[in-house]
């Protein structure tokens, strides 16, 4: 088996595991103050619009929306403080949390997303493999997939607009998981004029040539590889309900992932882990926290360990100031991590990250 074809079924591989993993998030308890009320009204505007009604209780919802920067509806959970509503003066930071692949913000049930009392958290849709950029091929079947400007364009200042934030770098951060991580660390990368503090848990963060596992993984979910697989696969799965349909060129995101004569330079034009001294000059924090999926090569959560520490090693050579946590198999952390790439890793996350953003953002 040549080297290339070892990383093809590894990253199809992943694809098949993320779809298993991307509903085990914990759900929430729901208030029932909360479940008793609707959700507040909006003024649309930014480029979006309104395509459905808001869905859920008066201090956690989602709204439907379009854009013409990103085809189809797209979900934008809302998560407001028990006390939103009890000082209309009060304003709030937000914390923009990105989730995985090919997950939803709907889905996104933490239940630490909903404890802080003191700051607003925003999921915005990411696609099922949307990958947190500005794709360059606009013309796939996919149709338009400006993640960037969707998310930093019209999302952040739709919000603020609409509900009492902070408007300010000082009080935002902004995390996520998996495919979210990278989209954290991007976001802060390119533009660091609007947030202070960004998180990666268990993150897609070095697309660099060290790890083509990573890079494969995106191309699988491009080219819809999960799909082929279950083709394959005398009826394990359905290709049909394939959550990346429709199949898009490999080069479609980022253009060419292939190290040959350096046509994979956007790759690493983008790859966070060769970009964090833009984090340092902004004086950006930085929280990466990771499992080891018990050292199984055939884990997600073992390739990231790895990007993780690669991105360690070069915050180290930077001499920059970090919060890393590599919690291994899970044990000593919490009772729901196995230390995998799962939701019940994530949630405990959440609970060391969360409290840890509130007394950065009342410090500011």
């Amino acid at each position: 088996m040549t080297r290339t074809a070892h990383w093809w079924r590894l990253a199809v591989a992943w694809m098949v595991a993320a779809v298993a993993v991307a509903v085990v998030a914990p759900a929430a308890p729901v208030r029932a103050a909360d479940a008793a009320s609707a959700p507040p009204p909006f003024t649309y505007g930014f480029g979006l619009t309104e395509a459905r009604p808001a869905v859920g209780s008066a201090t956690n919802f989602h709204l439907t929306v379009t854009t013409p920067q990103v085809a189809g509806e797209q979900h934008i959970k809302i998560i407001l403080p028990g006390g939103y509503y009890d000082d209309p003066d009060r304003r709030y930071p937000v914390l923009y949390f990105l989730h995985g692949s090919p997950d939803d913000p709907v889905g996104q049930n933490y239940p630490a997303l909903t404890m802080s009392d003191d700051m607003i958290t925003v999921i915005p849709d990411g696609g099922a493999r949307g990958w947190y950029t500005n794709w360059l091929n606009q013309k796939t079947a996919a149709g338009a997939q400006n993640w960037e400007n969707f998310h930093l364009q019209q999302v952040i200042p739709f919000i603020d607009a609409n509900l009492r934030t902070v408007a300010a770098k000082k009080a935002r951060a902004v995390a996520g998981v998996s495919m979210g991580g990278f989209g954290a660390f991007h976001y802060a990368q390119i533009r660091p004029d609007l947030f202070s503090h960004t998180a990666s848990l268990s993150g897609d963060i070095d697309f660099s040539v060290r790890h083509m596992g990573l890079r494969m993984a995106v191309v699988a979910s491009l080219i819809d590889g999960e799909g082929a697989l279950c083709a394959l696969a005398s009826g394990t799965c359905d290709p049909n309900n394939s959550p990346y349909k429709p199949a898009v060129d490999s080069d479609a995101a980022f253009g060419s992932p292939y190290p040959v004569f350096n046509a994979d330079w956007r790759w690493n034009q983008v790859d966070p882990s060769q970009n964090m001294a833009k984090l340092a000059a902004a004086g950006i924090g930085v929280s990466i926290y990771t499992g080891d999926g018990g050292g199984a090569v055939n884990s997600l959560e073992f390739w990231v360990a790895g990007a993780a520490k690669n991105v360690k090693e070069a915050m180290d050579a930077l001499g920059m100031s970090y919060y890393y946590v590599n919690y291994g198999d899970g044990a000593g952390w919490g009772t729901r991590c196995d230390g995998h790439h799962n939701g019940g890793c994530w949630e405990e996350t959440l609970r060391d990250l969360i409290p840890r953003l509130e007394r950065e953002f009342s410090a500011a």
